[in-house]
C-alpha cells in the first residue's frame, strides 16, 4: 500500500495492552458504523413508504440502491491514500452529517420539490458510498494488528451483530419513541462521536486535532439543535402536507398517525392517507355495519378485524344483544381512540363498553388461532396498498374465516372504490367467491371518498334488504338506501380479474394501477 500503509497507525510499540485497547476501540467503531449504516437504510425505506406509498417497492428499491452504493464506496476506498486514520475521521463526520440530516431534509423537501425521488435516491446513494468506504478503510487500519483470517472474522462478526441490533431496535424502540427524524439525528451524532473518540485516543492525530475538533463541535451543535427542534420541524412539514391544523401526530411501531381539525371536521390520516372525516364517516360506517346486521337479526357475537378507531363498534353497539370483539394491530391507534376526548365523543366511548373486548394483535395470526364462532365478521382493514395488507384480502385469509363463521353467518369486507378502483373492487369479490363464499357486492357515496364499495359474503346467497329491522336514529342507512346500494351502473359493473393469492398478490397490482393516476 506504499505510503498509506506507512502512515497508518500500525502496531503500538509501548506494549500490547495499549495496542489491544486501540484494536478493541476500532472494532467497536465497526459495530457503531454497522448499526448506523443499517439505521440510515431503514429510515430511507420507511420514509419512502410513508411519503410515496407501496412499502414493498420502496423498501426493495431503497435497499438495492443502498447496497449498490456501498459496493461503489468499497471499490473507491482503494484510492484513499495518506494517513488512513485521518480519512476515517473525515468519513465519520461526513456520514454523521449526511445520514443524520437525511430524514429532516427529506421531510421538508417532499412538499417543495417536484423531483423528490431524485433527491431521495441521491441521498441514499451518497450515504451508501460513505458507509461503503468505512469498513474497507478500517480493515486497512487494522491489518497490522491481526492476522488476515482473524481480521476478516472479527470485523464482519462485529459488523453483522451491529446490523442485527439495528434491525431490532428500529421498529421496536426508535420509531415509536423518537420518530424517524430524531432517530436519524441521533445516529448521525453517534458517527461524529466515533470520529471524536478516534481523534483523541490515537496519538497519531495530534497534528490535526484542533481543526477536526472545531469541525466536530459545529457538527454536534447542528445535530443537537436540530434534534431539539425536530418536533417543530415535523409539525411544520405536516402543515405543508395537510390543509388543516395538525392537532395530533405520532409514529407508532406500525404507522404514522396524524389528526387534523378545522371548523367543520376532524380528519384522520395514516401514513398520509385519509382514513375518515368526522363530517361524513357515519355514511361509511353505517353502510359497513347495518346491511350485514339486518341480514342477521338473531346475531349475538361479532368479530371486528381492523377498525381501530372504534367507529364500526359504535354502530354495532346500537344492537343491545351483541357481544363484540375487536382485533387491531396497532395499540397506538386503539389507545388514541380511547383517550382523546374529541375522538371518544366521535365513537361514543365505544371501547369503554363492557360488551366490547379490544385485542391488539396481527389479524392474520389471530384468525388462524381463534376457535370462537361468530355470527358476523366485520372486516375493516386499510386499502390493499402493499403486500403486508394485501395478504389480509387473500383467498388463504378468507378461507380461514370459514372456521370462524357460525352456521348462517355473514361477513362484510370494505373493498375500496368500485368507481376509481374497479379492478380492485371486483378482485376482492372474486377472491371471496374463490374462497367458497356467496357474495353480494354493494356501494354507497361518501363525500370525502366518492363511491365506496363493500362485499357482503356468506355460505348461502339468500338475503333480502328488508330481512330485519334497523336501529333507530341512523343518519344514512334505510331499507330504501340499502336497495339502492345493490345497483351497479355500467361504469362500476363487474369486470374479470385474477384471484388474489398469497403468491401473486394480484390485488396490490390492481390497486396500484387503479389509484396510481390519482396519487402520483
Amino acid at each position: 500500500m506504499g505510503n498509506a500503509t506507512a502512515e497508518a497507525p500500525g502496531p503500538v510499540r509501548r506494549g500490547t495492552a495499549r495496542q489491544e485497547a486501540q484494536s478493541v476501540l476500532l472494532l467497536g467503531s465497526v459495530f457503531v458504523i454497522a448499526t448506523c449504516g443499517l439505521i440510515y437504510e431503514l429510515i430511507a425505506g420507511t420514509l419512502a413508504s410513508y411519503l410515496l406509498g407501496d412499502s414493498v417497492t420502496q423498501f426493495s428499491t431503497i435497499i438495492g440502491a443502498y447496497l449498490f452504493s456501498m459496493g461503489v464506496g468499497s471499490w473507491l476506498s482503494r484510492y484513499l491514500g495518506g494517513p488512513l486514520l485521518k480519512w476515517f475521521i473525515r468519513l465519520e463526520i461526513l456520514v454523521g452529517l449526511v445520514g443524520g440530516f437525511s430524514a429532516p431534509l427529506l421531510f421538508v423537501l417532499f412538499e417543495y420539490v417536484a423531483s423528490f425521488r431524485l433527491i431521495l435516491y441521491a441521498l441514499v446513494g451518497l450515504t451508501g458510498i460513505l458507509v461503503g468506504l468505512e469498513i474497507p478503510l478500517l480493515m486497512r487500519i487494522l491489518e497490522n494488528r491481526y492476522e488476515f483470517k482473524d481480521l476478516v472474522s472479527r470485523v464482519f462478526t462485529v459488523d453483522y451483530i451491529g446490523a442485527l441490533l439495528a434491525s431490532l431496535i428500529f421498529p421496536l424502540v426508535l420509531v415509536p419513541q423518537l420518530g424517524l427524524m430524531r432517530t436519524s439525528l441521533l445516529f448521525g451524532t453517534l458517527n461524529v462521536v466515533v470520529a471524536a473518540v478516534a481523534l483523541y485516543r490515537f496519538p497519531e492525530t495530534r497534528p490535526y486535532r484542533r481543526g477536526f475538533a472545531a469541525l466536530m463541535g459545529v457538527a454536534l451543535l447542528a445535530l443537537g439543535v436540530t434534534f431539539a427542534y425536530a418536533g417543530r420541524i415535523q409539525r411544520y412539514t405536516e402543515t405543508l402536507a395537510f390543509q388543516d391544523q395538525v392537532i395530533y401526530a405520532k409514529s407508532t411501531q406500525y404507522q404514522r398517525i396524524v389528526l387534523t381539525k378545522n371548523q367543520r371536521e376532524l380528519r384522520l390520516f395514516l401514513n398520509g392517507n385519509l382514513q375518515f372525516s368526522s363530517q361524513d364517516e357515519y355514511r361509511y360506517h353505517e353502510a359497513l355495519v347495518h346491511p350485514a346486521m339486518q341480514a342477521l337479526p338473531k346475531a349475538r357475537r361479532v368479530l371486528v378485524l381492523g377498525g381501530g378507531d372504534g367507529l364500526a363498534v359504535r354502530e354495532l353497539l346500537k344492537y343491545p344483544q351483541l357481544q363484540i370483539r375487536l382485533v387491531d394491530l396497532d395499540a397506538g391507534m386503539t389507545q388514541l381512540f380511547k383517550q382523546n376526548q374529541l375522538l371518544t365523543a366521535l365513537n361514543k366511548r365505544a371501547f369503554f363498553s363492557p360488551r366490547v373486548e379490544v385485542i391488539n394483535g396481527d389479524a392474520y395470526q389471530w384468525v388462524r388461532q381463534d376457535t370462537t364462532r361468530y355470527d358476523c365478521l366485520i372486516i375493516d382493514f386499510p386499502d390493499p396498498a402493499n403486500y403486508s395488507i394485501g395478504k389480509l384480502y387473500s383467498a388463504a385469509f378468507y378461507q380461514e374465516l370459514h372456521r370462524l363463521l357460525a352456521p348462517g353467518g355473514k361477513l362484510v369486507v370494505q373493498s375500496t372504490s368500485p368507481y376509481v378502483a374497479r379492478q380492485s373492487f371486483w378482485c376482492i369479490a372474486h377472491t371471496l367467491q374463490a374462497a367458497g363464499f356467496h357474495t353480494t357486492p354493494y356501494h354507497c357515496y361518501v363525500p370525502s371518498f366518492g363511491e365506496w364499495g363493500y362485499v357482503l359474503a356468506g355460505e348461502n346467497a339468500h338475503w333480502r334488504p328488508d330481512a330485519g329491522p334497523l336501529p333507530r336514529g341512523l343518519r344514512y342507512v334505510t331499507p330504501v338506501t340499502i336497495r339502492q346500494m345493490l345497483d351497479f351502473p355500467p361504469d362500476m359493473a363487474e369486470v374479470p380479474t385474477d384471484i388474489n393469492q398469497l403468491n401473486n398478490q394480484a390485488l396490490v397490482r390492481y390497486f396500484e394501477e387503479d389509484w396510481g393516476p390519482y396519487t402520483h
